[in-house]
């Protein structure tokens, strides 16, 4: 009868547990917000696109695993992950900011059409360039429609900061690389 007892238990609580511990995505959004905003404002990326895209990919799920093969909150995939630094694919703020810098650059490379970041990031690159544009992927158009339908803006800036300050010979300097402007010494 002991035995019984330990494998309901065990049975209990290996089918209600997820359900105990289960959080909406509302709740998930609101844990992950303060890393989005500051990984995006870093980048020059809107957040609210961010978001729009988590919630499209992996509905704030950091374990989130897609049939192809993506992995986490922004589901990147691993050769990707590797380019943008990502260590653990699966640790939330990593993959945040290896998610949000490849978005910066194809941000960069498509001039900030919304449209073909999108494409891009859902079918990849080769893709946008192969079709010259959108790719004629049922999937690909579905997914850009979705987002669309949350995020109306026909560009994404990725604005880069300007710094002023003085380089070593005393001139004035403006720039977006901080490496160039001489620090104060304190």
């Amino acid at each position: 009868m002991k035995n019984v007892k330990k494998v309901l238990a065990a049975f209990l609580i290996l089918a209600l547990g997820p359900c105990l511990f289960a959080a909406s995505a509302a709740d998930l959004r609101k844990l992950y917000d303060p890393v989005i905003k500051k990984v995006a404002g870093k980048y020059r990326i809107d957040p609210a696109l961010v978001h729009i895209i988590i919630r499209a990919e992996s509905n704030y799920d950091s374990f989130a695993i897609s049939e192809k093969g993506a992995m986490g909150l922004m589901q990147l995939m691993p050769a990707t992950a590797k380019q943008y630094g990502v260590n653990n694919i699966f640790d939330s703020s990593q993959n945040i900011e290896g998610g949000i810098r490849y978005i910066g650059d194809l941000v960069r490379l498509y001039d900030g059409q919304t449209r073909l970041v999108l494409a891009a990031y859902n079918a990849g690159q080769e893709a946008v360039r192969k079709y010259k544009g959108i790719p004629p992927y049922p999937e690909t158009r579905a997914y850009i429609a979705g987002i669309m339908k949350n995020y109306k803006k026909p560009s994404v800036l990725a604005k880069n900061p300007v710094f002023m300050g003085r380089d070593a010979s005393g001139r004035m300097l403006l720039t977006n690389d901080p490496r160039l402007v001489e620090k104060k010494k304190d």
